[in-house]
């Protein structure tokens, strides 16, 4: 891609690990401005948010391994509330946040040959606030009227009327809106400002176009929900009446706000995990990425229709036929992109020299799952066959193939792709192979059967079941167990590479892009000098690297 003599990093310069600043121990990591233990910083604490809201989904599974609730594990308003505080943990500590603050924040100034992000103070300040505002929302569970139970989406009437803790809650939810536009100002920016001399627009990796559209969805669509989350506080606190029908407000306003950003927010979550399939295919096929400025336009029309079918969560509630069918209509055009994309992953595999290493493992997952995921959200975009499927388990389904068959993959793929430039080790494939192996299958197991169960009938959010959804039930349970055994798997591998890990070569993939042609961990700076971009992205192939002793 560039001119790969003056790209490589000089091993006089200590690199990111090693550099020694003012500050010693823990204040070197969480006072620093270094975009590279920003994100590591990120990935860190997002892991552990991750492991807890597991944890959380494990003991909702538990749970419906009970037919008779007199001897169950736990009451109905604890089932609510653990349920609500999963969904709060996964959407907006970690799917949401996952693929742009972690891998975005290591790896786009690398990718674009910069030094830094523009504003390395307002992105360690972005980070400050996620962290804040999680535990601003924890600390719900310890006052007022203990944890939130109105759900993830905190619908009205409902969030301005239960008598617990919403107000705190919906505040770190706030604050944590504010840790994503900073995020997402801060890398639209620095792809403007800051990418290496001759790397035009249509030169820039795919993974950054990926966070580029994504930035825009951030700045655009987040304070949308800032502004739902205040209402619902000030409605709290001073009974104005916004949302409460009993106090001459309406609550399908509410599901309007709120939708406008959160099906926007499918795709801050989604858009970087294609960008990191984008940049996984062409080298683990050792091929250039078939149709790349398909794939670049396909991402921004993603961005932009998806921004604009948030009604489609709302054919039940009693809105125009007009606006449901123009709804139904936008959601089957964002099909067109995505397809695109797909059809561009697949042809760049075709008759490629293709090497099978875990992280072209996670990405086949991505496709495979999201897939399934895509095309069952068209069968929701269908305004007759939703009227059915509504507020099922299917659309529970559906959603974990998009969120966690999708995003989560696509971390993971990232994540074990990038980790030798990262960390400077190399996990043993052979178990991570394992890991990914057991939990592609688990994942099958839990929620493929939620389909099943949701077009039959069983309603989501249920404490309790009918004795037909029993044996179903007990499958999707079973199959949470191993999908939780490979998750293990895969942090056990990851994390002990750390201390038994291989030293990992400077390029062991063979990747193209400007990351791998710097020698060993980046240094503080990433770069001795900006190199200068000769070549498109994809073109230049370099063979895999072994470790020097």
């Amino acid at each position: 891609m560039a001119s790969h003599a003056m790209t490589g990093a000089s091993h006089r310069e200590p690199n990111y690990l090693e550099y020694k600043g003012k500050h010693t121990g823990i204040l070197a990591w969480i006072l620093s401005t270094d975009h590279k233990r920003i994100g590591i910083m990120y990935l860190v604490v997002l892991t552990a948010f991750f492991l807890l809201g597991v944890t959380l989904g494990f003991f909702m599974r538990l749970e419906q391994l009970y037919l008779d609730k007199s001897v169950s594990l736990m009451t109905a308003a604890t089932y609510n509330a653990i349920f609500t505080l999963h969904g709060v943990t996964m959407i907006f500590l970690v799917v949401v946040p996952g693929i742009p603050a972690t891998l975005g924040n290591f790896m786009l100034p690398l990718m674009l040959g910069a030094k830094d992000v523009s504003f390395p103070r307002l992105n360690l300040l972005s980070w400050w606030l996620y962290v804040v505002g999680a535990l601003i929302i924890f600390a719900s569970l310890f006052s007022g009227g203990g944890l939130p139970d109105a759900g993830w989406t905190f619908y009205a009437p409902y969030s301005v009327r239960t008598a617990t803790n919403i107000p705190l809650a919906v505040f770190g939810v706030f604050i944590l809106g504010f840790s994503s536009i900073l995020t997402g100002l801060n890398f639209v920016t620095t792809m403007h400002r800051m990418r290496a001399p001759g790397m035009s627009w249509f030169r820039m990796p795919l993974f950054c176009w990926s966070l580029y559209a994504t930035g825009w969805i951030q700045v655009l669509a987040t304070p949308i929900l800032g502004i739902t989350m205040l209402l619902v506080f000030a409605e709290r606190l001073l009974n104005i009446g916004i949302f409460d029908p009993s106090l001459g407000g309406d609550p399908i306003l509410y599901q309007h706000l709120f939708w406008i950003y959160s099906h926007p927010a499918v795709y801050i979550m989604i858009l970087p995990g294609m960008g990191v399939i984008s940049e996984i295919l062409p080298t683990f096929s050792r091929r250039t990425i078939f149709g790349y400025k398909a794939i670049t336009y396909s991402t921004l029309a993603i961005a932009l229709a998806g921004s604009l079918v948030w009604g489609h969560h709302m054919f039940t509630t009693g809105q125009s036929w007009y606006a449901n069918f123009v709804f139904s209509l936008l959601t089957f055009l964002v099909g067109i992109p995505t397809a695109i994309k797909v059809f561009n992953w697949v042809a760049t595999l075709y008759k490629g020299s293709i090497r099978i290493e875990a992280p072209l493992l996670y990405a086949v997952g991505f496709i495979f799952l999201f897939s399934i995921g895509g095309f069952t959200g068209i069968m929701l975009g269908i305004l007759n066959v939703d009227i059915h499927l509504h507020d099922t388990y299917f659309v529970v389904a559906h959603f974990h193939y998009v969120v966690f068959g999708g995003t989560m993959m696509a971390l993971f793929a990232g994540i074990h792709y990038w980790w030798p430039k990262m960390t400077g080790k190399m996990y043993n494939k052979k178990w991570a192979i394992s890991g990914w192996a057991v939990m592609f299958i688990g994942f099958n197991l839990l929620y493929f059967t939620m389909f099943i169960m949701g077009y039959e009938g069983m309603p989501r959010r249920y404490y309790g079941h009918l004795e037909q959804f029993h044996q179903a039930h007990r499958i999707a349970t079973y199959g949470s167990w191993v999908l939780i055994t490979g998750i293990l798997m895969m942090v056990a591998t990851l994390i002990s590479s750390l201390r038994n890990g291989e030293p990992a070569a400077d390029n062991p993939w063979g990747g193209s892009t400007l990351e791998w042609s710097i020698a060993g961990l980046p240094p503080l700076l990433n770069f001795d000098e900006i190199p200068e971009v000769t070549e498109d992205p994809y073109t230049y192939n370099p063979e895999p690297e072994v470790a020097h002793e």
